[in-house]
């Protein structure tokens, strides 16, 4: 069973060996990208943190917000000014990955869309390889879906790689439908209540 454990190491370390498995670097080093990334919502929404282990060791995690516009707000206010000294906002338009996802951390009001409005909450899911297809995922989703219903939160959402067609195929499983977005770029918006 998944439990909440809302340690930013277990966090950012499943974060970057997940991307390191799947054949992508860390931005621009292991620490920095959890930092940028998944921590944010362990510090700033520790109850809807959930991390699996296997040995002590954290292997998956599903974490995200009930509120969306809320997090938005408190991710400007409270996280972003401990990492805009040591990682400004870029000056010109992005020319490496490392300045793309510099230039993301720095306009979170992007995950504010109106097509989402109806899907108030949030997530991002990672489990290792050697730990999919084992139930997992599906025992992470079922947590989290389970947490946001116990807050009173009807509908989440989450954006995915449109090629990562392996992640899509268990979004389906669980329940998820496509939420059309106009220019989505390269990811797709899913959609699910939380019951």
């Amino acid at each position: 069973m998944p439990r909440c454990r809302c340690s930013r190491a277990a966090v950012s370390t499943t974060s970057c060996r997940t991307r390191w498995s799947a054949g992508s670097r860390c931005w621009p080093a292991p620490r920095s990208a959890a930092v940028c990334w998944p921590v944010r919502y362990a510090a700033l929404e520790p109850g809807l943190a959930f991390v699996v282990e296997d040995g002590g060791r954290a292997v998956g995690y599903i974490l995200g917000t009930a509120d969306t516009a809320s997090f938005v707000d408190r991710y400007r206010a409270e996280w972003l000014p401990g990492l805009a000294g040591r990682h400004p906002a870029p000056v010109r338009e992005p020319a490496t990955p490392a300045e793309a996802m510099t230039a993301l951390m720095h306009t979170p009001e992007r995950m504010i869309l109106p097509e989402l409005a109806g899907y108030p909450a949030h997530l991002h899911i990672d489990l290792l390889p050697t730990h999919q297809r084992a139930g997992h995922g599906r025992r992470l989703m079922a947590t989290f879906l389970a947490a946001l219903h116990e807050q009173g939160v009807k509908a989440v959402h989450l954006s995915m790689l449109t090629a990562n067609t392996r992640a899509r195929a268990f979004y389906d499983r669980v329940g998820f439908h496509e939420i059309a977005v106009p220019d989505p770029g390269p990811v797709t918006y899913l959609g699910r209540a939380t019951r």
